[in-house]
């Protein structure tokens, strides 16, 4: 008797991969102390940015931040804007925390969860002025293409979420990544490509220079930011 995978509950192709890092003393000391002024779940429902951060100002929100330094530099760069940051892994989502509670910054609030889920669930439509992708896991090889976070599928959700004239941001030091990004967002209806012909714009004063990319300058190894505004 055969299996009927039909019935079978369908699995999203997920973009990043769970990894267990180690959680050190002081990120664990921020998670336990400082989540309930920072943290939020989809299960708290809805997310209203004027109930969490007291104020109605430009929203960011920021796909994978890593270890949050940079995103901790943005914040206190542009203390006008209030920033959602989303993390699986929690040493990152540990770190964050950690450097907010110290540099006393209160524009921030953090998901630990899958990042789509987060923009269909709880995120409001036309909420966002500005949406960051940096350096997503560029799924190299062919057959993991599929894994690749920048889809039609994420161009057309983004839209929802974005105000009209806010900008999706995305940087890759992988070239093929940078070919997928921009055809993906050229094709997409509904976006204007800040480069026009050029296709890719110099990095913007917002995004900070990591170590990772500095030693990537030094290396020769080129960085690509794209930068598409949702229209009217």
């Amino acid at each position: 008797m055969t299996e009927d995978n039909s019935k079978r509950p369908h699995r999203p192709i997920r973009s990043f991969v769970l990894r267990q890092g180690r959680v050190t003393e002081s990120q664990q000391r921020a998670l336990a102390h400082h989540w309930k002024d920072y943290g939020l779940s989809i299960s708290d429902g809805p997310f209203q940015p004027e109930t969490q951060f007291g104020r109605l100002a430009p929203l960011v929100l920021e796909i994978g931040f890593g270890n949050g330094r940079s995103l901790l530099e943005m914040m206190e760069q542009e203390p006008d804007k209030d920033f959602i940051g989303i993390e699986v892994h929690r040493p990152g989502v540990g770190s964050l925390v950690n450097g907010a509670q110290q540099g006393s910054l209160h524009n921030l609030k953090v998901y630990s969860e899958d990042g789509i889920e987060v923009l269909k669930q709880v995120i409001p439509d036309e909420s966002l002025s500005r949406v960051q992708l940096f350096f997503p896991d560029p799924w190299h090889k062919k057959k993991h293409h599929k894994r690749r976070i920048v889809q039609p599928s994420l161009a057309a959700l983004l839209r929802q979420k974005l105000k009209p004239g806010g900008v999706f941001h995305m940087a890759t030091d992988w070239q093929n990544y940078a070919e997928h990004m921009r055809e993906v967002m050229d094709a997409a209806p509904g976006y204007i490509n800040l480069a026009g012909a050029e296709g890719y714009v110099p990095r913007p004063e917002h995004r900070p220079l990591t170590k990772f990319e500095q030693r990537g300058h030094r290396l020769g190894h080129g960085v690509w930011d794209l930068m598409y505004e949702r229209c009217r």
